[in-house]
């Protein structure tokens, strides 16, 4: 019979012009006793370093693969990506596709054209997606294209919107990816309901927190909130990326008059994306917010620095979507500033709530006030779930 790949397709199936793939894919695993398989992992944005590096570390120390770093550059600025490599002890990227920044279209055709090209000069025997950005969407497709073995961590999330980008990408990737690790039970049963085979759904738990317990000591050991002159409980933390709170005039001016009345109630830090101060300083608001009371403009903070800050927080603003677990696990109150999320366990089990430009004062009063839930930590994270996707990866390989 003949020889077939790894992903169910004969070589003699295969159009001609994707052989040279696929046989490299086959020669590696004919080899795994003499061969380590390389394992692509895949970096662009700031929450996708956080999940990597602690299953980066875990597989280095266990020793049976070799992780290489893919990073798509679609966050190049230094700020963004350098200084999270360097905080989560991550080398330089094996792989730099520099793509840069640019349109939804733009970015995801230029990580699909980068990717591609190296998947067809050496292929890798698994590639691992994180998250839910332009490049995990580029990345999957791309290689499923090329019959290569994909995997998602931090799958089945959903908000319900589809107005959101990253919920397309969420979809699209799920649907396409052969191994699914999910952070908690509703990502379980979002998949199952969209018609996913259970044997391709594994839960694993938050990876995200596997990064914070990787680096605690560092973290409670850092000078960011001293440096700033500020002091534990008495301030908040705000960060904004969002495009539908920054890149319109009429939904960021809002905000802008929201932070200022805020600051007034607490002092606030505001560690600024560049995508947010481009908009803020277009729209004729960054003086504006700058030289109001209470309020610290910074440039884009180091993980180890961003959560010193988020720790001792009294309160965080956000429309993130990692941080409203990371504030969850450190029981610290979330604010949210969107109309849904993908992570409704942080609002069940955790200190998450959505807000608006008309309910986020009132939420931080109650904040202040001492009326806020207190949250718990959901089961699985633990700061254990890099082992338990590194477990499920080697056993993938070795069906």
């Amino acid at each position: 019979s003949a020889r077939r790949c790894p992903v169910g397709k004969a070589l003699s199936e295969i159009p001609g012009r994707w052989l040279p793939v696929q046989r490299t894919l086959w020669d590696n695993i004919e080899v795994m006793n003499t061969q380590k398989p390389t394992i692509h992992l895949i970096v662009a944005a700031r929450p996708n370093f956080m999940k990597v590096a602690p299953l980066y570390h875990e597989l280095i120390k266990q020793g049976w693969c070799n992780p290489l770093l893919v990073h798509t550059g679609q966050h190049y600025d230094a700020n963004m990506s350098g200084n999270f490599l360097r905080d989560l002890n991550l080398p330089q990227p094996d792989i730099h596709l520099s793509v840069g920044s640019g349109t939804h279209a733009e970015q995801t055709a230029g990580v699909m054209l980068a990717y591609e090209k190296v998947c067809l000069e050496q292929a890798p025997d698994y590639i691992i997606v994180v998250g839910d950005v332009n490049s995990t969407l580029a990345v999957t497709i791309t290689a499923k294209k090329l019959w290569l073995p994909v995997a998602h961590l931090e799958a089945g999330l959903r908000s319900g919107d589809r107005s959101m980008p990253e919920e397309i990408n969420r979809i699209v990737t799920d649907a396409l990816c052969d191994l699914l690790w999910t952070p908690s039970p509703d990502g379980d049963e979002h998949l199952l309901r969209e018609g996913v085979s259970p044997e391709r759904v594994v839960r694993v738990g938050n990876i995200m927190l596997d990064s914070y317990e990787l680096l605690r000591e560092k973290i409670e050991a850092d000078s960011a909130m001293s440096d700033l002159g500020l002091t534990p409980k008495g301030y908040g933390v705000v960060t904004l990326h969002r495009d539908f709170n920054v890149d319109r005039q009429e939904a960021l001016s809002p905000i802008v008059d929201l932070l200022i009345q805020a600051a007034k109630k607490l002092p606030l830090v505001f560690p600024v994306h560049p995508r947010t101060r481009a908009r803020l300083e277009t729209f004729g608001l960054w003086d504006k917010l700058e030289g109001s009371a209470g309020m610290q403009l910074v440039e884009p903070l180091g993980y180890i620095p961003f959560m010193n800050l988020v720790g001792s927080a009294r309160l965080v603003l956000t429309d993130s979507g990692g941080i409203q677990e990371e504030t969850t696990y450190l029981d610290v109150p979330c604010l949210t500033m969107r109309p849904n999320t993908e992570r409704p366990i942080t609002i069940t089990e955790g200190t998450n709530k959505l807000v608006d430009v008309e309910t986020a004062l009132e939420s931080i009063a109650r904040v202040l006030s001492g009326d806020w839930p207190t949250g718990t930590k959901p089961a699985l994270w633990d700061g254990k779930t890099a082992g338990r996707v590194a477990d499920s990866l080697k056993t993938a390989l070795l069906k």
